[in-house]
């Protein structure tokens, strides 16, 4: 087992940018002032990982943003909340979050951090009390998340307890200003509400909180529990029950493993293996891999496509989550169809309102707060005239070109924003974009070399590794920010 423990890597708040990187950024500031484009005035949905990069980049082009989080704090997805208010174990209820107690990164944490703010391992000895696990909990993220706020000075930009109610185009026109709708959470009397007027929305409020759920014949009259991994925290209430977990993704595989310490028995239904499919998992004597539900009973049991059946107390939902924008109003030109946000230039700008509108983070499959980051980078410059877009003809004419290809491959709409096999190439096109280096390339191999040691050591692959020639690189390269 390979544990190394990189003791020179801390996310402690960085020291001062060297006298060179000052002379760069007052270089890039005085270009920026240079500018005819004014500061504008920025509503940001969200105080995720993707709010927070959104804000600074903003404002580093010299725009005035304000986050709106719901929450009391920053963190977004990363804020666990041990226990989802909800009556409806299948919906989104009031919990934002959807981690489980024990989940840990499936990505190093090398690879996962922002470009010019690593995310290093903490060490306990400094008295922060860190996970200085290479593959840590989420506790550890939120921490990395907090002391970014803390280092760029965001928090001042957050207005906590805030949820935007609604978004609509101030006047008209093709873009234009948007008026935001706000209100405090809990808030009650007459100034509950409250409407201001923005230059641009950019929203970076999350996709995963609204459960989606898989369609189950015959489930209506099942009298088992069904509930959306959305609401799952811990196994103990699943104790000495039979589990049928629906999925095959990252939290079906965690929750599997986790429940199947204390179940009865886990049943995983994977809607990709073959119609046959009925085998007992390697390394467990409770768990067994199905092929698609094919229908429930009144009677309690699940029939599978194979024919065989299992009398079950909960279905488990493990099957993602949809795009949700409860907040736009029709006149913000996009729509949601089967999980694809559409008419979106590149993910991100709709070529009628571009770029008064954007959306940061919809991708998938994914590291994402690199990706995050190189997207902002882009919106904030577009907003200031620095980065230009193509005409709005020519914006559609490339997102007819993305779809054109995606039937092409056989792909369905669901998968528009999957960036399995093509994320490097679009984070390297937003560099271009914006004037900044590629994605380094220690970072590229070490996300290929986790993905495989991850297919070879699906049970230890957060605590077994072959990289570490990688891992080196990167401690050198971070050098230039710690």
């Amino acid at each position: 087992m390979k544990t190394p423990q990189n003791d020179k890597l801390k996310y402690h708040t960085p020291p001062l940018p060297s006298k060179s990187q000052q002379k760069s950024e007052a270089k890039s500031r005085t270009h920026r002032l240079a500018m005819p484009s004014p500061s504008l005035r920025l509503a940001v949905v969200g105080a995720g990982a993707a709010g927070l990069v959104a804000a600074r980049e903003l404002r580093r082009e010299g725009h005035s943003p304000v986050v709106f989080e719901r929450a009391a704090s920053v963190g977004g997805t990363w804020l666990y909340d041990a226990a989802p208010a909800t009556s409806d174990p299948l919906a989104a209820g009031a919990a934002h979050s959807s981690l489980y107690a024990s989940l840990r990164t499936n990505l190093p944490r090398e690879v996962m951090g922002f470009l010019d703010f690593p995310f290093a391992s903490s060490a306990a000895e400094a008295g922060g009390g860190g996970d200085t696990r290479r593959f840590p909990g989420h506790d550890e993220v939120l921490r990395y998340l907090e002391e970014f706020a803390r280092r760029f000075d965001l928090y001042g930009l957050v207005r906590f307890g805030t949820e935007v109610v609604r978004v609509r185009r101030d006047g008209g026109g093709g873009g234009g200003r948007w008026a935001v709708t706000s209100r405090k959470i809990g808030e009650k009397g007459r100034r509950e509400e409250e409407e201001e007027v923005y230059d641009a929305i950019v929203v970076c409020n999350g996709h995963y909180t609204e459960p989606r759920v898989a369609h189950i014949p015959g489930v209506e009259a099942w009298p088992g529990k069904q509930m959306h991994s959305h609401n799952y925290r811990v196994p103990e209430p699943f104790h000495d029950q039979v589990v049928i977990i629906i999925g095959a993704s990252a939290s079906a595989v965690d929750i599997s493993r986790d429940l199947a310490g204390v179940a009865k028995e886990v049943h995983v239904a994977d809607r990709s293996a073959p119609a046959c499919t009925c085998k007992r998992q390697p390394g467990y004597d409770n768990m067994w891999l199905h092929s698609m539900i094919d229908h429930a009973q009144e009677d309690g049991c699940v029939v599978f496509q194979d024919g065989s059946s299992i009398k079950a107390d909960v279905i488990m939902h493990c099957t993602g989550y949809l795009y949700d924008f409860p907040f736009l109003e029709d006149d913000s030109a996009i729509t949601v169809d089967d999980n694809c946000v559409d008419p979106l230039y590149k993910h991100v700008f709709p070529p009628e309102v571009a770029p008064h509108l954007s959306f940061i983070g919809l991708p998938w499959k994914v590291i994402p707060f690199p990706l995050f980051e190189l997207q902002s980078k882009w919106v904030a410059g577009v907003l200031s005239g620095r980065v230009k877009l193509p005409s709005r003809e020519e914006m559609m004419e490339d997102v007819k070109a993305f779809h054109s290809k995606m039937e092409a491959r056989g792909w369905p709409k669901r998968y528009a924003h999957n960036f399995s096999d093509c994320q490097f190439e679009y984070d390297d096109w937003l560099a271009e974009q914006c004037g900044h280096p590629p994605i380094e390339q220690w970072r590229k191999l070490m996300y290929a070399a986790n993905s495989e040691n991850k297919a070879a050591r699906p049970e230890s692959y957060r605590d077994e590794w072959d990289d570490d020639h990688l891992v080196a690189e990167a401690a050198e390269d971070f050098k230039k920010y710690l």
